[in-house]
């Protein structure tokens, strides 16, 4: 699944037992006996570690409960005794799936649905009752059928609301062996985004009508039908809808028939193949009105693209990417696409940003449509993206699955590496690996350096709890780690291991050592020893680095690790870990070549270089792929000033570069005044990704700078620093530039506006106008055009651009405008743009990103104070909507992070404390945290850089 990261993507194995916490060592074994490190203490104060053996069959396979722990404050290093109580069942092994049978028959009226399900089943222990996940069904019936055709009806149907289990008890034990198990069920046709539920459309009459689909992952299947809902509970999948014969019904396999309902004029029965054996989250259906598009790729595969009526021609470019994608991954994995059809469906309410659903791939429209005439190249580029990694995961995550959600960060984690991989086989011209560093890594490392992060792999007990690492650590951060990984050991080897793991464990579940034992066997390096550390410990370290010449005139670098914290704090003992870390060194004369590479594995090592020239610079990390800070000295950092003004180092190193002097500064180890003179070397950058990452650092900054009487004179610092690529790129396409030079200049003229530039504000506001009169701005330029002209408008803007919000019919041009409308700056207007995210004109799916947009907003104080207090007052209404999910999650972390004041932190923290979320606790935890670094960062530097920006 890909989680829409405009901020934030913990697992028992098989037991938690009694407050103890679960984590496997890295001697992990695959036979019965399972070695575990089990962390012990009652209140976790302090905690010690001792070996066990768990064998699968020592505890009653009817109970296994474990007592699951609040993980954030076990990795957190603040460990207090919060603690959830809360008990979990995974599910025994006495009754097991083998195949699902479905009849489903949605009723668009009521809003609910009738269900048959026949699963045949194994009985592998004697027992009377079946322990199975049920979420907001009602049962009508269930009755178990012998092997041999005797049927015995249910004694009693017992449903578990809060664990959302159903317990089926018969009257006497089931005979061993095969037998078939059948309920009769309804179910709820939800508004909620998860299990199967109802979407809200406009039919090109005007109507609104509504379409019914799916969204399973993690743990919902359970709310479309009584099942054994964990990921290594595999079984094949006969699906059949009844729905009406106008409607297109589709499935995860192809369509076998559909036949008339018998005394139904209209109704048909639409049957499918069988499934592969796959997890219960994979299974997907759809019923609704959509046109297509279609296309075979060379290996003959047909994939298909699903749009509202009418738009099938936005689905163009998503099946061309497509049929690019599906062979470039039988080519990289040398195992072929399973399936005799590949459907791509854009689903108009939708949470995530698309979910990989094995043959029936789901997206938001943002993610898969794309219009030629009014769709950016930046929206081209995130439909490749999200299309590169959905179908990664019909090989990686389909075909091998993870044995339990603690190992989800390799399936996400994977698919956001390769999914760059991918579109850089199919679109070169993008530079996707620069976006890569701004997009991932950066956001992995902003993350990963809070005290309130988690390792990237995590134990989780309740997939409820799953939802809390949908986050930059699982996804961003998994996938950086991916690919030093990667980096580390050579395509060839990673490639070889790869196919080797997939075909191992093919149709079957797997865990993260058993990746690292293939990778290593094709590498014939310590994967396991290097990764287990960067999977295992939360964080990331800082490299200290500084040289000496020594008597024979050879440089030698002098390197230091430590855990690097934004807010500056310096590690204790037990929380100071030690990475083995992979370090790539560059010099003038060798670059681009690496003219050395180590593997630090002590806190302190020297590396000598040989004899250099007194004008060469030295740099860290080429290519900005180790998962690292690089901390220069003083004299090593001027190099490499000079060098930023002259272009010579990859994009990729120079925006690794701002990022590292921006996190160290925030964290105390450098002079913010000193960053700043330090980015008026990038004055001539031309990178859109580069000044992307560098606008996003700024503003960030900008943000604190509220709380003095000196943002101004930053707003202005900002202007000038970007009026010299303004002037060069002009507000009109250049004959034969990029497209990404056209993206430099919506990024750049975007910026100049919303921090106050009159000639860019004016301009905007000329070219608006002329849009609303006929004269269409270029969709790259839309967003940059409305949150200028909205700077200083009046209310009489405000609602035309809400009036052209409402008449499109383009996801992706809603969401430009509805985005663009957090740049007013009044206490009126801004109020109006808040109240507009709940209106029904947002859909629910939306309204959290246009309430983070107004929040974000650091031209004014009065946004994130005000949007604050929107959140408070409408609490009960945005709860009921997004009480679990990482919408939630997302909307918690980023309407705090930006304060920088202690009255703030104990207005937010006083306020979770009366309205606990949890769902969103580490989300919380986090922001507070985030408030706490800039209120230092602020208290540090205020006085230095009033004293810069004023000189």
């Amino acid at each position: 699944m890909l989680k829409l990261l405009g901020s934030n993507k913990v697992l028992s194995f098989r037991n938690l037992l009694s407050k103890s916490v679960i984590q496997k060592t890295k001697n992990y074994s695959r036979s019965s006996i399972q070695s575990y490190k089990i962390l012990t203490n009652s209140r976790l104060g302090s905690i010690e570690r001792s070996q066990v053996l768990v064998r699968d069959n020592v505890f009653p396979k009817s109970n296994l409960i474990c007592k699951s722990l609040n993980f954030r404050n076990i990795y957190s290093e603040k460990n207090s005794s919060k603690m959830s109580t809360t008990e979990f069942v995974r599910l025994p092994k006495s009754v097991l799936p083998v195949n699902y049978a479905l009849e489903l028959e949605p009723d668009f009226k009521n809003f609910t649905f009738n269900g048959q399900v026949v699963i045949d089943v194994k009985v592998n222990s004697e027992t009377n009752t079946v322990l199975l996940n049920s979420a907001e069904l009602s049962f009508k019936e269930a009755v178990f059928e012998t092997s041999n055709g005797t049927k015995m009806t249910s004694s009693s149907v017992k449903l578990d609301d809060q664990n959302e289990l159903g317990t089926i008890t018969f009257p006497q034990a089931l005979p061993l062996g095969t037998g078939r198990l059948h309920i009769s069920y309804t179910g709820i046709l939800n508004d909620k985004l998860k299990g199967f539920y109802r979407s809200k459309y406009v039919h090109p009459s005007g109507e609104e009508r509504y379409a019914a689909t799916t969204q399973f992952e993690a743990a919902d299947a359970r709310r479309a039908l009584p099942c054994w809902d964990e990921p290594a509970l595999k079984a094949t999948f006969d699906v059949t809808i009844i729905a009406e014969e106008n409607k297109t019904v589709l499935s995860n396999m192809p369509l076998l028939d559909a036949n008339r309902v018998e005394g139904s004029q209209n109704l048909k029965r639409f049957r499918f193949d069988r499934t592969p054996i796959m997890s219960t989250y994979l299974l997907a259906f759809v019923v609704g009105e959509y046109d297509y598009i279609e296309d075979k790729d060379r290996n003959g595969v047909l994939i298909r693209v699903y749009t509202p009526l009418g738009k099938q021609e936005l689905g163009r470019f998503a099946l061309e990417v497509a049929v690019k994608t599906l062979p470039f991954y039988t080519d990289y994995f040398r195992i072929s696409y399973p399936l005799p059809k590949l459907d791509l469906i854009a689903i108009a309410d939708f949470a995530a940003g698309a979910m990989e659903n094995w043959g029936l791939v789901t997206y938001r429209e943002t993610a898969l449509l794309v219009d030629p005439k009014n769709s950016s190249l930046m929206s081209k580029q995130t439909v490749a993206i999200v299309v590169g990694h959905e179908l990664a995961h019909q090989w990686f995550g389909n075909i091998v699955t993870m044995e339990w959600w603690t190992h989800l960060w390799l399936n996400e984690g994977f698919a956001s590496w390769i999914e760059y991989l991918c579109v850089d086989h199919c679109l070169p011209e993008l530079d996707i690996w620069t976006h890569f560093v701004n997009s991932d890594y950066c956001r992995a490392l902003e993350l990963d350096s809070l005290k309130n992060s988690h390792p990237i792999e995590v134990p989780v007990g309740p997939p409820s709890e799953v939802d809390e690492i949908f986050d930059a650590i699982s996804y961003s951060k998994g996938a950086t780690a991916i690919r030093m990984l990667h980096s580390y050991i050579g395509d060839d080897a990673f490639r070889t291991g790869l196919h080797n793991y997939l075909e191992k464990f093919k149709y079957r579940n797997a865990v993260t050592e058993d990746l690292w034992e293939a990778l290593t066997e094709a590498s014939k390096k310590p994967v396991n020893e290097l990764m287990q550390l960067w999977t295992s410990q939360t964080g990331y370290p800082y490299i200290n680095i500084s040289h000496l010449v020594n008597s024979n005139g050879e440089t030698v670098l002098k390197l230091s690790q430590e855990r690097f914290f934004s807010n500056g704090a310096k590690p204790a003992e037990q929380e100071n870990f030690l990475w083995k870390v992979p370090i790539t060194i560059v010099t003038k004369s060798s670059y681009p070549n690496i003219h050395k590479e180590i593997v630090l594995e002590n806190r302190t090592d020297e590396v000598n270089l040989g004899v250099l020239a007194s004008d060469e610079w030295i740099k860290l990390n080429k290519n900005t792929i180790g998962i690292y800070r690089s901390n220069y000295s003083p004299e090593l950092l001027l190099k490499l000033s000079n060098v930023i003004r002259e272009q010579t180092l990859h994009p990729t190193d120079r925006l690794g570069l701002q990022s590292d002097v921006f996190a160290l500064s925030q964290a105390g180890l450098l002079s913010a005044a000193d960053v700043l003179k330090f980015l008026e070397g990038y004055s001539t950058e031309e990178n859109v990704t580069v000044w992307r990452d560098l606008i996003s650092n700024l503003m960030s900054l900008s943000h604190t700078l509220l709380n003095t009487d000196f943002q101004p004179q930053f707003q202005a610092f900002v202007v000038k620093l970007l009026k010299p690529i303004s002037k060069k790129l002009g507000w009109d396409p250049i004959p034969g530039e990029s497209g990404l030079q056209g993206m430099c200049r919506a990024t750049v003229l975007r910026t100049l506006g919303i921090n106050g530039d009159r000639e860019t504000i004016e301009e905007a506001k000329r070219r608006l106008e002329a849009h609303f009169n006929g004269k269409l701005v270029p969709a790259d330029l839309r967003s940059a055009v409305y949150s200028s002209a909205l700077y200083d408008s009046q209310e009489a803007l405000l609602d035309r651009l809400i009036d052209l919000h409402n008449r499109s019919d383009l996801q992706e041009e809603k969401m430009r405008i509805a985005t663009s409308l957090g740049s007013v700056r009044s206490e009126t207007l801004i109020k109006k743009v808040l109240n507009f995210a709940l209106s029904p004109s947002v859909r629910s799916q939306d309204s959290v990103t246009v309430i983070c947009a107004v929040c974000s907003n650091t031209s004014t104080k009065l946004s994130s104070d005000l949007t604050w207090q929107f959140v408070k007052e409408n609490w009960n209404t945005i709860y009921e909507r997004y009480s679990s999910g990482f919408l939630i999650t997302r909307l918690c972390k980023t309407v705090t992070e930006n304060f920088a004041t202690q009255k703030d932190y104990q207005d937010v923290q006083a306020f979770f404390k009366a309205h606990p979320v949890p769902a969103a606790q580490r989300s919380i935890q986090q922001g507070l945290e985030s408030i706490q670094v800039n209120q230092a960062w602020l208290e540090r530097d205020e006085q230095k850089l009033k004293n810069f920006l004023s000189a």
